[in-house]
Formats: C-alpha cells, sequence, structure tokens
C-alpha cells in the first residue's frame, strides 16, 4: 500500500535548450527515484495536478508517466493513483576520493579532542560514564505542563524583538538565584542568556582573545576551555593544579603578562578539589596588577555534599576582573541548552556589540518556560531533592569502593558534584584500567586525558549521577574484576 502524502514538492533542474520536455521530465523524475528524493511508496500528484504544478501539457506529463511505469519505476492503480516503487540504484562506477583542499585545511585545524581519541567505546550509557545527571528523576511531566501552559500564552511573544541579553523575566530570576545560592553580586544588566558553558567560552574567547594572546588553563583541566581559546589562535598557558586549585604562582612564574585565565573553583575539573581562600584572593591580585580576566566557570557546584557552599570567586571580585558562567544542563537535563554569564559592567555594551555579528540571541521559548519553572519553586525542589539523592548514590560508591576495590583504586575524599576520582594501587596504567574496564562493560576516563604537561596522576574518573545504587554495586563488581 503506498503511503500518503500531503503535498508533492521537487526541485527539477532547468531544461537544456537541445532537450525535449518529455526527456527532459522523464530524466529528472528517473534521477529523482533513483537517489532516493522521491522515496518508494511515496505517492505522485494526479498527472491534472501535475502539469498544472510545473506548466506542463498534460500529455507530456501522461507519457513520461507511462514510460516510468512501464520500465517498473511507479506503479498506479484505480483508487489509488501512482507511486514510487523500490527500485535499487545502479552503482556509480567509481566514487570520489580525494579530499578537496579546502577540506584538507579544516582536518588539519580542528583535529578530535584530545579526551576522545582512542577512547575505548561502551556501548550504550554504562557507569560510570561521567556528566550523566539522573534523567530519569526529572519531573519531565511537570516540565510539559509548564510548556503547555506558556504554549497557551506565547502569541503575543511573536510579535516582539527578543533581546540579545536574554528573555528579561528569566534574567531577573537567574540573578536572584546566583545572589542567593552562589553570593555572586550581579543584577539581571549583568545576565546574558547563552546555549550553555562551550557557547559562553567560545563567544568569550572571540571577544577578548586575539592570535597569540597567552592565558592560563588549569592542568589537568576541562578541555573545552582549551578548544575555545586555541580555535582563535590563542597561547595556551597550562598552569598546575594541586589540592588548593590552581597555582597562581606557579602561572605568574611561568606567565605573568597573560591575558586571563580559566578556573574551575568550585569543584575543580577534573581533580574535584575546592580552590582556597588564599589561591582565590592571589588569583584577583594578579588579575587586577596584570589587567587581565578570569573566566569562573561554575559548572555543578549546585551538588555539594559536605560542609556549608562555597562562595563564588566572583563574589571577592572588587576589579571587575570575573566573567561567571555556569548552565542548567546538569541540574535539569541535558537537552535544555540554557546557560549564562555574569559579565562586569564596563563589558555588557562590548559584548553586546560583538553578539550582534554573531547569533544574536537563544530560543526566547525555552527561556520562558524555565523561566516559569524557577519562579513558581520547582527549580529549588528539585535541586534539594537532588542533593539528596546523589549523595545516597555517591555513599554507595564509595562505600562500595572499599569492599570490592581494596589495593585497586583509592576513591577520593572529595564530596562534590557528580563524580569522583580514583587513584589506582595496583601498579596498572590508568589507560590499561580504561580498556580492561570497557571489556567488563564498564565506562571509566583515565584523568591524563585532561592534562597537557602535568605528570599522569594515575587515576580513573568515575561519574555516579546517572546511575542507581543497584547500577553502580554491580558496576563496580565487573571494575574490580578488570583492575585485578
Amino acid at each position: 500500500m503506498p503511503k500518503s502524502i500531503s503535498s508533492f514538492e521537487l526541485t527539477l533542474k532547468s531544461r537544456a535548450r537541445n532537450q525535449t520536455l518529455t526527456n527532459w521530465l522523464y530524466g529528472e523524475l528517473r534521477s529523482a527515484i533513483l537517489d532516493g528524493r522521491l522515496a518508494p511508496g511515496a505517492r505522485l500528484p494526479a498527472s491534472r495536478d501535475f502539469a498544472s504544478q510545473d506548466e506542463l501539457s498534460r500529455g507530456t506529463v501522461v507519457s513520461v508517466l507511462e514510460r516510468l511505469q512501464a520500465e517498473g519505476y511507479i506503479s498506479s492503480r484505480i483508487g489509488f493513483g501512482t507511486w514510487v516503487n523500490r527500485v535499487e540504484a545502479p552503482r556509480p562506477a567509481r566514487l570520489a576520493t580525494a579530499t578537496p583542499a579546502y577540506i584538507r585545511g579544516v582536518i588539519s585545524t580542528y583535529k578530535r579532542p584530545k579526551p576522545w581519541v582512542d577512547l575505548p567505546l561502551v556501548e550504550g550509557i554504562r557507569p560510570f560514564r561521567i556528566g550523566e545527571p539522573a534523567i530519569n528523576e526529572f519531573p519531565s511531566e511537570l516540565w510539559g505542563r509548564v510548556a503547555a501552559h506558556r504554549a497557551r500564552n506565547f502569541g503575543a511573544w511573536l510579535k516582539k524583538e527578543a533581546d540579545p541579553r536574554g528573555y528579561r523575566p528569566l534574567r531577573d530570576a537567574i540573578a536572584e538565584y546566583l545572589r542567593t545560592s552562589r553570593g555572586v553580586r550581579c543584577t539581571a544588566e549583568q545576565i546574558i542568556v547563552v546555549s550553555g558553558i562551550q557557547q559562553a567560552l567560545d563567544l568569550l574567547a572571540r571577544l577578548l582573545l586575539k592570535k597569540s594572546d597567552p592565558v592560563w588553563i588549569e592542568d589537568p583541566g576541562y578541555f573545552g576551555a582549551s578548544i575555545a581559546f586555541d580555535t582563535v589562535g590563542a597561547k595556551i598557558i597550562p598552569v598546575p593544579v594541586n589540592d588548593e586549585g590552581i597555582s597562581v604562582s606557579a602561572g605568574i612564574r611561568i606567565c605573568p603578562d597573560a591575558k586571563g585565565a580559566y578556573v574551575t573553583p568550585a569543584h575543580q575539573f577534573p581533580l574535584g578539589v575546592t580552590m582556597s581562600l588564599e589561591r582565590r584572593m592571589a588569583l584577583l591580585s594578579w588579575a587586577s596588577r596584570a589587567g587581565a580576566f578570569v573566566i569562573e566557570d561554575d559548572y555543578d557546584s549546585e551538588y555539594r555534599f559536605e560542609g556549608p557552599p562555597v562562595p563564588a570567586l566572583q563574589s571577592l571580585d572588587n576589579h571587575s576582573s570575573v566573567i561567571f558562567i555556569g548552565s542548567f544542563s546538569k541540574t535539569l537535563f541535558p537537552a535544555l541548552r540554557v546557560g549564562y554569564m555574569v559579565l562586569p559592567a564596563p563589558l555588557i555594551d562590548h559584548f553586546l556589540g560583538f553578539r550582534y555579528r554573531t547569533d544574536f540571541r537563544n530560543s526566547s521559548f525555552d527561556q520562558a518556560v524555565l523561566c516559569d519553572f524557577i519562579i513558581d519553586g520547582h527549580l529549588a525542589r528539585h535541586l534539594r531533592r537532588m542533593r539528596n539523592l546523589y549523595a545516597e548514590r555517591l555513599a554507595t560508591l564509595i562505600e562500595g569502593a572499599r569492599q570490592h576495590l581494596g589495593g585497586l583504586l583509592e576513591i577520593s575524599n572529595v564530596r562534590a558534584g557528580l563524580y569522583t576520582i580514583g587513584y589506582l594501587k595496583n601498579q596498572m596504567t590508568s589507560r590499561q584500567a580504561e580498556r580492561l574496564a570497557a571489556a567488563q562493560g564498564v565506562e571509566v576516563l583515565a584523568v591524563d586525558r585532561f592534562t597537557v604537561r602535568g605528570p599522569d596522576p594515575n587515576a580513573l574518573l568515575l561519574g555516579f549521577g546517572g546511575f542507581d545504587e543497584l547500577a553502580i554495586r554491580q558496576a563496580l563488581i565487573r571494575l574490580a574484576k578488570a583492575l585485578r
């Protein structure tokens, strides 16, 4: 039975001067069937409609359709109309294998990021993949009701010009949320809505850095920052990290005149440490003296399971040095592409002038739904519930590791975020551990994938956020088998 389609729109090439209408139409329809533009089962319009649509005589169309039917490309039946048959296209004599020069340039410039090179593949989402929140615990039906209510009242928005800074009520809500939960000193005027952390880094790199400008990054650290800075031709300056966070004294020794620094002070990626107050003050002092910027990535800081929340670095800044960035993708769900930047007031107009040259703005509808979700108190309730859930899952991981991984892997005492770090104790390298764990259906990441110049800490990252307690226990047993 042919499938029904509501309309028939097919772009046909222009007819050559010496080509008859019949041969031209036959060739175009035959090519469309063979290359899949007209899929098997697609219904063709009646010959009269076809002729009218392409300004052809009905006789020409009938002649072409009869020929295509005789050759088996289409079928027709009274009462059912005409439809496309399943036809195997002839194989081309030879496919082009040479890579065009413009593609070779792209290949040499944009290589696969180091963390994902030679990564052992584990089918599906398995423990202990990092960056996976508990999606099945998100109140999706509640979100759907909030979205449906907003959609019913969305018509007037279609006539409004969107603000490149983002939906104003959402910016108000984000500013209040950050002041309360993170101690960030800001107003809605300083909030810029973006699609996430990576877009924020990309925009800031293009705005603030020029080719060969030196910029500090944490080593080991988040590779997305290096990608953004490298894309604009900046000079990456890896600065070592220890239990107190980035070593400011080492950064000054290596490159005192850097244009800026990227840090994750609340929960350093990937080591998980919190930057000490002494380091925070030293970093701000250096930035003020050097006239440098500091990008504070507040990734997954909402989940701290021990001790009081640590205020943002930005809350200590008195010289407009810090640019604070964050995202809702881990607190809510990854498909929600809404993040934010808190810009120092003197930078706002410069950024807006720059953004008019780029993507200009993000989806207003998603912002409106998120705004309602926050204002109605759903975000705060969801975060409280998820903190308890993630704390339980981390406790299960720590307890299970003590039971099954003694002498093999020592779990860090950091109690924050959606992943933890384990240090190998069995003379095995982290890359060997990766491969052997993958063979057991367990996904772990070697920390040295995120180093630039620093030594290999011989450690593994284990994400626990997206996996229930039973899955964590079973995966620990398989991981122990892999590490023995």
